[in-house]
């Protein structure tokens, strides 16, 4: 069985109006991550990925590139983040905090 890992992460640079959000949707989705992303309104942008450690690991590491058009100056994490995923087998977009 693989080991399941939750990261809740925070990515601060140009990561807003460069769809930052979608792209980390279809990116989580394509590799079948439970979770969500938002627009923070301190420019950052805030996600929770959960799912097989590999593929959380795989999603963390594309989010330090971003789209074209991001510049992510840092991206925090804490594992174990909230158990608010959503509902099952489902990225979603939520509004902006």
């Amino acid at each position: 069985m693989t080991e399941s890992r939750t990261i809740h992460v925070l990515i601060h640079g140009r990561v807003q109006g460069v769809s930052f959000r979608a792209w980390t949707q279809h990116l989580a989705e394509l590799h079948g991550l439970r979770g969500w992303v938002r627009n923070r309104q301190d420019g950052s942008v805030e996600a929770v990925f959960s799912g097989p450690a590999d593929l959380v690991a795989v999603m963390l590491k594309a989010c330090r590139q971003g789209p074209a058009g991001a510049l992510v100056e840092s991206v925090e994490t804490i594992d174990g983040a909230d158990a608010d995923l959503g509902p099952p087998e489902r990225f979603e977009i939520r509004r902006t905090v």
